[in-house]
């Protein structure tokens, strides 16, 4: 029997909301449509933009933001690891296979590629709650670019609102305790600044070792 038939549907949470979405898709005009295709699709990339910027940034900071930095894509990948978990264990089936006569702007994912949580809305909140912490308006700039990744994959109809929603969720309870977590790492970031690796983790300001604790 194929994994349509045995996966979870969704359509009973929030089913009209999702019709509803696709709907204004539809009467929307055609070039916005398009940007929001587009978006959706390569607009993760933006938040590894975010990261190097933060990164560049954190050069002349001290060790503390450098430490979280350095961690946020890692952070991500938790997030991924946890969220790649929840999808194999829920099994939801993508609303474009569930509700058929929907019409989509993004090609159906294939039977298998489960629906909840959503990954793209993963990584992007987890992304953007690591930088909060490294920078507050770096990352609530990234956060505004994380609800509106999660809004088109719902617009473009991979997605219900729900999976996206939790997936957001997923994304933010996973990201503040690592990038809490990462800031443990700041006496390590300064003692490599004063080694090799100095030109990549620059010098930042000196902060005496007694102080560390109270920054975490």
């Amino acid at each position: 029997m194929s994994p349509y038939f045995l996966a979870y549907d969704g359509s009973g949470i929030d089913g009209d909301l999702y019709t509803k979405v696709i709907g204004w898709a539809h009467s929307s005009p055609h070039w916005f449509d398009q940007l929001v295709k587009v978006w959706s699709a390569v607009g993760l990339g933006l938040f590894a933009i975010f990261m190097i910027y933060g990164w560049w940034k954190a050069r002349s900071d001290d060790s503390v933001v450098m430490a979280r930095v350095l961690a946020s894509p890692l952070v991500v990948i938790a997030a991924y690891a946890v969220n790649s978990g929840l999808k194999s264990l829920v099994q939801e089936n993508r609303p474009c296979q569930q509700m058929p006569t929907s019409v989509t702007l993004e090609t159906c994912p294939l039977p298998g590629d489960w629906s909840f949580p959503s990954n793209h809305s993963v990584i992007a909140f987890a992304a953007a709650t690591a930088l909060v912490f490294a920078y507050r308006r770096l990352g609530w700039v990234a956060m505004v670019f994380a609800a509106l990744m999660a809004a088109s994959r719902v617009w473009v109809g991979v997605h219900y609102p729900h999976d996206v929603a939790v997936g957001a969720l997923v994304g933010v309870v996973i990201g503040i305790p690592l990038a809490l977590l990462a800031g443990r790492l700041a006496p390590l970031v300064d003692r490599l600044r004063g080694g090799a690796l100095a030109p990549v983790l620059g010098s930042g300001p000196a902060v005496p070792a007694m102080q560390w604790q109270g920054r975490y």
